[in-house]
């Protein structure tokens, strides 16, 4: 089996799209993108990376059963930008409710543009393309809307890797770090995560919090949970939020009428 790529097979390759199959019951559990030898990093970081994620852990177990992570790839040849979309297909694919017998997917990060261009039933077609404005006269409770466009799509370095995108989820995209006016903030109901111009989550502000890194202005965040409630969602969720010309600040404040 290949361990490693030749330097030919490598610059023949160019950035490609890989799985990693657990040879136990053949199921796909980690979907990626890289050049070189991306695909077969995963096994050093599971023998020489002690961090507990849930592929990690799946290669350890194959590896004390003394059988090997099986590779494949799916697409190559590709530029960078065409490889981050067939990998975030794959995830989205891979990852949907409905399909959860075909893999085990252990990607904690979101394929690039699920959330516009991700897989949805025909319902939520309509719901992303034809959604309702939120009304000020629909709004019964204090609440602070946070556009998380730049947040969501950051797009971040890493040491190991020449670029990568990597998605935070959708909380971690939300909770912070804002600059905002800390006692409004405090006295507010529910945090509104706007993407793309759309509530996408709504989120139970615990606390407030300072980010002690930044220097210069200070910058909050919020420890808190997902509200499930169908009776809060059925208020704000897949809701247009209304447009304001020139406006930079991302975050923006309603209260009831």
């Amino acid at each position: 089996m290949t361990e490693l790529f030749s330097q030919k097979t490598q610059e023949e390759l160019k950035s490609y799209v890989y799985i990693l199959i657990d040879p136990r019951d053949n199921k796909i559990f980690y979907v990626g993108k890289g050049y070189g030898n991306r695909v077969f990093s995963h096994i050093n970081e599971a023998i020489f990376n002690p961090s507990e994620t849930e592929k990690l852990e799946i290669i350890r177990a194959i590896k004390i059963e003394n059988l090997k992570v099986k590779h494949f790839i799916i697409r190559h040849g590709l530029e960078e930008n065409e490889a981050l979309i067939v990998e975030s297909v794959l995830i989205d694919f891979l990852t949907f409710r409905d399909f959860a017998e075909v893999a085990k997917i252990s990607n904690i990060v979101a394929g690039h543009n699920s959330f516009n261009r991700g897989i949805k039933t025909v319902n939520e077609c309509e719901i992303l393309y034809n959604c309702e404005e939120l009304m000020k006269e629909d709004i019964k409770h204090k609440v602070i809307v946070i556009n998380i466009n730049k947040s969501y799509d950051n797009k971040r370095k890493k040491k190991s890797e020449n670029l990568v995108y990597q998605r935070p989820n959708i909380y971690e995209a939300t909770r912070g770090w804002w600059v905002l006016d800390k006692k409004r903030a405090e006295n507010s109901d529910f945090v509104l995560a706007e993407y793309k111009g759309v509530i996408r989550a709504i989120f139970k502000p615990e606390k407030w919090v300072q980010e002690i890194e930044y220097i210069g202005t200070k910058r909050w965040g919020f420890v808190g949970s997902e509200i499930t409630s169908k009776e809060i969602l059925d208020i704000y969720i897949n809701k247009e939020v209304p447009k304001i010309r020139g406006m930079a600040n991302p975050v923006r404040y309603f209260e009831k009428i």
